[in-house]
């Protein structure tokens, strides 16, 4: 089984609980892969596809994405798009559609769209959802609504804020536990 983390807007690799929890699940012997995307300059969703194809021999009925905020949104274009299946797909703190704020104009290319729910959900095993009941960027009622449009399992983390660093999240136990749950079902 291997793992992808897709950070997002205005984040990289190193950024928040990412390199924890790469950390964490290549010791219970696992590949972990945290591309490095386009971000914000030449931030669009033609970009980050191009960047993930790099790993397309990677991506397969084992692996496992988790994407955090514009990461989310990547993962459900991804799924939309390709001609394979994964494992699970976790998306935390995750939106599919504007949020409302500065970051709209930035993020059009991954949102401004009707997206293909029931080929995503085709293309992916099992979603699970995990957000912030006062996310300072994604309201919660987007959160709750993700989780409707993929019928999945929907964690709702108390004063999570945006699940990043600077709420803390440097390291996530809950996530690693989920990804735990996962390599075991």
């Amino acid at each position: 089984m291997n793992f992808f983390i897709i950070h997002g807007v205005y984040a990289n690799p190193d950024a928040n609980w990412f390199p924890w929890l790469k950390k964490e699940i290549e010791g219970k012997g696992y590949n972990v892969i945290i591309p490095h995307f386009p971000t914000p300059l030449d931030q669009s969703l033609e970009s980050w596809l191009r960047t993930i194809s790099h790993y397309e021999q990677k991506i397969n009925e084992e692996t496992v994405l988790i994407g955090h905020s514009l990461g989310a949104a990547f993962i459900l274009n991804y799924l939309e798009q390709a001609d394979k299946k994964i494992k699970a797909a976790i998306l935390v703190a995750g939106f599919f559609k504007p949020i409302g704020s500065e970051y709209d104009k930035l993020n059009e290319t991954f949102i401004n769209k009707n997206f293909d729910w029931k080929k995503i959900k085709n293309n992916c095993k099992n979603f699970f959802v995990i957000g912030s009941d006062n996310d300072e960027y994604i309201p919660i009622g987007i959160t709750k609504e993700l989780s409707q449009n993929l019928g999945a399992e929907l964690k709702i983390i108390h004063n999570g804020g945006h699940l990043n660093k600077n709420s803390g999240y440097d390291k996530f136990p809950e996530l690693l536990d989920l990804v735990l749950k996962i390599n075991n079902a």
